[in-house]
C-alpha cells in the first residue's frame, strides 16, 4: 500500500510541475506582448484597436502556413486583413526568436 501512495504523490509532483512550468511560459510569452506594445492595441478576449488575440488564433486554426506568415506581418506591419488601422511593425528590440514565441503563444490561445 505504501508504494501505491509513493507513486500518487509522485505523479501529482508531476503534473503541478508540468502546470507550473506552463504557467511560467504563458507569463514569459506574455511579458513578450507588453514588451513589444502589442496590449497598447490588443486584448486577449476583446477588439481594442486590433483584433482580439483569440479572435487570431480562431481565425488561423488549422493553417500551417500560419506562424510565418504572421512572424513576417507581426515584423513589418500592415494594414487591411481586420479593417483600415495599420498595425505598426514590431520594435526592433524584439528578437526573431521572441517574435516566433510570441506569435505561438498567440496562435495556442482558446
Amino acid at each position: 500500500m505504501k508504494k501505491k501512495g509513493n507513486t500518487m504523490k509522485f505523479k501529482q509532483v508531476i503534473v503541478l510541475t508540468a502546470a507550473l512550468m506552463l504557467a511560467g511560459n504563458a507569463a514569459a510569452d506574455e511579458a513578450l506582448f507588453k514588451k513589444g506594445n502589442c496590449a497598447a492595441c490588443h486584448n486577449a478576449d476583446r477588439k481594442v484597436v486590433g483584433p482580439a488575440l483569440k479572435q487570431i488564433a480562431a481565425k488561423y486554426a488549422g493553417d500551417a502556413s500560419a506562424q510565418a506568415r504572421l512572424v513576417a506581418k507581426v515584423r513589418s506591419g500592415g494594414k487591411g486583413v481586420w479593417g483600415g488601422v495599420a498595425m505598426p511593425p514590431a520594435p526592433k528590440k524584439i528578437s526573431d526568436d521572441e517574435l516566433n514565441t510570441l506569435v505561438s503563444w498567440i496562435l495556442s490561445m482558446k
